[in-house]
């Protein structure tokens, strides 16, 4: 039973793609199961993952078999090739085949994807999937009972399926949207599929970052997707994810709420060649369908011509390495950059200008160091100047409140700027030594950043110490500038008026030079604020991928409490179940007795609405043909009337005087009139059989589609195998002689009126009684055809009525056929077992063994292997039958004997029926059974077989 409730509720329930359109016609909408993997295959997920996040090229073969418990469950196959194609460009191009029960589709997917570069670390992705394919019935999975040409009628099916894409993603995030299936056109049909449920819209977002740790997972890659699917009939949720191991090795694993929950490893076995197997297990609807198993073999091509960013990831099996000489240059060598600072770059995509600026800093220092220290030597001149220009300012205000001093003033000025600057140039040299000393430090530092984990951290701290030197020293020069101020003022008289201009005129190009260096000093401290920013980005992304692997360790481990929940509360469920059905079965045996005889009343009740029915058909057939009779002899009186009026114008026509030429011409008319219209009868006549020819036929389907939608199997009336094309075919041709004989005896009345009109112009006597003959002629060669078109219509209508109609009658039978498989026949043989259990009673008079029909001699100990529904073990065979009628026969009988545990199993290898009421696990016990089978007549020719599965 578990069997056919997967079929019913794959075809016809929970199976998007086929619930899509109408299955008699073979119509299967467009959906490739790839929801299970972030490592292959993602251009199915949305068009545009054929570019994003893509390092490299795979050439993959896919499969997945659903539900493999169950026969002709649902499977897949797809070889495809996706990847980058040019620097801002990626392709997909896939074959696949996917079986669905008794329907196939086949098929070609191809995908473009086209990307916008906006920022340094920022897209935006555009794609496109297009799919043709076949959809129709395969023939090799439908099993019925009987050859039936209908389902030879059942199309094949061309579609055209669209579906759009776009993605944003900068240096961690992706978001987008696909519409699935946005155009869905059926060429069988010339339309576009209608109430497709697979045509939704699809939203997303994904993260994707590196582990910062030590150990076994470091420089790991975690990605992460969520994705919402809304359809017009359901929403769905899921949730994937992946962690990839520099090893060479990863594993996913994920939930989506139609499907279930699934998990997956793959592992590079060499540095080209990766398998993943991912297992999914469904939920709600689909937890009694046990698992589904998905397998992928892939193939890695590398770009030699564009750089991706790929992932170093290890394999089981790696190549020994090759040397290459190394060209000699003048340059110094760069410093090798591990994989740690590879992944710290990926992490830190972010903050791409602040690794330009390290870099640039990296360059200018191995270049040129002494520039660097003279630019710390400039800087202190710099301070110095700054000094100077503050005193001037000072000794003007000075000169303003005191003139008289203001001469003497502006020449100490001059004295204090000189003093100043010679010891500027001693603290500048003081400070050019300590710069040179810190800038070895530095260069040191750097090279070891260079070398090691803690690059980004030794440059912060090396560019804290820094600004904290520069804060110290602008301190001291205040300090100084107070104290050199209290000096000027002592020494203000000692210059002259001349030294304060040179001085005035030194000061501005100072204060210019100052201007520069204040604009450098902004743009170091904005550099050393972003690099700050950008390590403690990195210590949040760090701190946020570590709650996220504790949120996802916390989900798991709810999840695992909610999977063990559950089952306990399924173990409960199936026991309480178990007692109610027990329950159930008790009183249903209590009230079997009481049925039996209400059935049987019923069964009566029926063969006697059977009886009536039957009479009612005989009725209609009988009316059907008292109105034929009526017909026939309605044409009968009026070719007597035809006839009798062509004696009556024959006799007129021989009194009559020699006729005229035009006269000629109307009786040369007339008779080819007489001579199209016996034709005409025939042909009407050979349309009127076919019309019920073909209601005969679709009477007959009707009943036996009646009959087996009851559970009773009822062989086709006289099934005679023709061509429907050829019987088309002789029906039209039926139909364009009809059409031409009528055409022609219309042309025919036109010059026969034509005729007649002439003459009356020249025997313009109406009473002539050629005149008056004709015109009479004339109204029965109208009445002739109006009835001839009359019936003709009224057949092709009868016709037109019986094709819908059997139509109609196709598509039931189609239906049945979609499940008259080895379930279905099952069930319809379990459901004769039933009924013959239930309206047999006992016999009155002892039967004997010769009342028995025991079929085939059976050999004993013959085995059988491969019978589904029937548990192995030993059987003691009772009769062995092909022909159902006799099989039904036997078990009547036996259960008439007071056998009412009879039952039997079919063996599909041989098309025979074996009936038993015993089985054993052990072939003592069969043997048993054997010797004691008694004088039962039904156990005279009993016989032990083994069965295998």
């Amino acid at each position: 039973m578990k069997k056919i409730l997967l079929f019913i509720t794959l075809f016809y329930g929970l199976n998007p793609s086929i619930q899509a359109q109408e299955t008699d016609n073979g119509v299967v909408s467009f959906a490739l199961p790839v929801r299970n993997s972030l490592k292959f295959n993602r251009y199915t997920i949305n068009p545009a993952f054929s570019f994003a996040r893509e390092s490299a090229s795979y050439a993959s073969f896919y499969n997945k078999r659903q539900w493999v418990q169950f026969d002709d469950a649902p499977q897949t196959y797809l070889f495809s090739y996706s990847g980058r194609f040019l620097e801002n460009e990626g392709i997909g191009v896939g074959v696949f085949q996917q079986n669905y029960g008794v329907l196939t589709t086949f098929g070609v997917i191809a995908n473009f994807a086209h990307n916008l570069v906006l920022q340094e670390e920022s897209n935006l992705t555009f794609g496109l999937n297009v799919a043709g394919y076949k959809s129709g019935l395969n023939n090799g999975k439908v099993v019925v009972n009987y050859p039936d040409p209908a389902l030879d009628n059942v199309p094949s099916n061309m579609l055209l399926a669209v579906s759009p894409g776009i993605n944003y993603g900068n240096a961690f995030w992706d978001v987008g949207l696909a519409v699935n299936n946005l155009v869905a056109y059926n060429f069988a049909t010339s339309e576009m599929l209608k109430d497709n449920p697979e045509q939704g819209l699809q939203v997303h977002a994904m993260y994707t970052g590196y582990f910062d740790s030590y150990g076994f997972f470091d420089r790991s890659k975690f990605s992460g997707l969520v994705r919402s699917e809304f359809k017009k009939e359901k929403t769905v949720i899921s949730g994937l994810a992946m962690i990839t191991i520099p090893q060479g090795a990863w594993a996913q694993g994920g939930y989506n709420t139609l499907y279930g929950f699934s998990a997956g490893l793959g592992v590079n076995i060499s540095p080209k060649i990766a398998i993943e197997y991912n297992y999914e297990k469904g939920t709600g609807n689909f937890s009694n369908f046990g698992a589904s198993h998905e397998f992928v073999i892939a193939y890695k091509f590398t770009s030699k011509n564009y750089y991706y960013g790929e992932d170093e990831e290890g394999a089981l099996i790696t190549p020994a390495p090759v040397r290459k000489p190394v060209a000699a240059t003048n340059k110094a060598p760069l410093p090798r950059v591990t994989p740690q600072e590879r992944a710290a770059q990926a992490k830190l995509a972010a903050d791409a200008k602040a690794k330009a600026d390290a870099e640039a800093m990296q360059a200018k220092l191995a270049a040129d160091m002494k520039a660097k220290a003279d630019a710390e030597a400039l800087k202190a001149k710099l301070a110095a100047d700054a000094k100077v220009k503050a005193d001037a300012e000072a000794t003007k205000a000075k000169l303003a409140a005191d003139a008289k001093a203001k001469a003497d003033a502006e020449a100490m000025k001059a004295k204090l700027a000189a003093d100043a600057k010679a010891k500027a140039d001693a603290e500048a040299l003081q400070a050019k030594q300590a710069a040179d000393a810190k800038a070895k430090e530095a260069a040191a530092a750097q090279q070891a950043k260079l070398a090691a984990e803690a690059k980004t951290k030794a440059d912060a701290e090396a560019l804290k110490a820094k600004l904290a030197a520069e804060a110290k020293a602008k301190a001291d020069a205040e300090a100084l500038k107070v104290k050199l101020a209290a000096d000027a003022k002592a020494k203000a008289d000692a210059e002259a008026q001349e030294a304060k201009l040179a001085a005035e005129a030194k000061a501005k190009a100072d204060a210019e030079a100052l201007k520069a260096k204040l604009a450098a000093e902004a743009k170091a401290k904005a550099d050393a604020e972003a690099l700050k920013a950008k390590l403690a980005a990195d210590a949040k992304a760090k701190a946020d991928a570590e709650a996220l692997l504790a949120k996802i360790a916390a989900e798991e481990k709810v999840k695992k409490e909610a999977e063990a929940e559950k089952a306990r509360l399924a173990a409960d469920a199936k026991a309480k179940a178990d007692a109610e059905a027990l329950k159930a079965k008790l009183a249903a045996d209590a009230k079997a007795k009481a049925d039996a005889e209400a059935l049987q009343a019923k069964q009566a009740a029926e063969e006697k609405a059977a009886a009536l029915a039957e009479a009612e058909k005989a009725r209609l057939a009988a009316e059907a043909k008292a109105k034929a009779d009526a017909e026939a002899l309605q044409l009968k009186l009026a070719a007597d009337a035809k006839a009798k009026a062509d004696a009556e114008a024959a006799a007129l026509l021989a009194n009559a005087n020699a006729k005229d030429q035009t006269a000629k011409s109307i009786d040369n008319l007339t008779d080819n009139w007489d001579a199209n219209y016996k034709k005409q009868q025939d042909l009407i006549g050979q349309l009127n059989a076919t019309v019920a020819s073909k209601q005969k036929e679709l009477d007959d389907m009707r009943e036996e589609n009646d009959l087996s939608e009851k559970g009773i199997y009822k062989a086709p009336k006289e099934l005679v195998f023709k061509s429907v094309a050829e019987e088309n075919a002789k029906l039209e041709a039926l139909k364009n002689q009809i059409n031409e004989v009528n055409r022609s005896q219309k042309m025919a009345l036109d010059n026969v009126t034509k005729l007649y009109n002439d003459r009356l112009k020249t025997v313009p006597d109406k009473n002539d009684a050629l005149n008056k003959m004709y015109a009479q002629k004339i109204e029965d060669l109208k009445a002739e055809q109006a009835q001839a078109e009359k019936s003709n219509a009224a057949l092709l209508s009868n016709l037109e009525k019986i094709k819908v109609e059997t139509e109609i009658e196709k598509k039931r039978r189609i239906k049945r056929a979609n499940f008259e498989n080895d379930q279905g026949k099952y069930a319809q043989d379990q459901a004769a077992l039933k009924r013959i259990k239930e309206t047999t009673k006992l016999s009155t008079t002892p039967l004997t063994a010769s009342d028995f029909d025991f079929g085939e001699e059976q050999a004993n100990m013959q085995i059988i292997k491969n019978v589904k529904n029937e548990k192995g073990g030993y059987y003691v065979i009772l009769a062995v039958h092909s022909d159902v009628a006799k099989r039904d026969d036997f078990l009547k009988k036996a259960v008439a004997s007071g056998r009412n545990d009879i039952n039997f199993f079919y063996n599909v290898n041989t098309s025979k029926y074996y009936i038993y009421y015993e089985r054993f696990d052990s072939l003592t016990d069969a043997q048993k059974a054997l010797e004691n089978k008694g004088k039962q007549p039904y156990n005279e020719k009993m016989a032990v077989v083994k069965l295998e599965n």
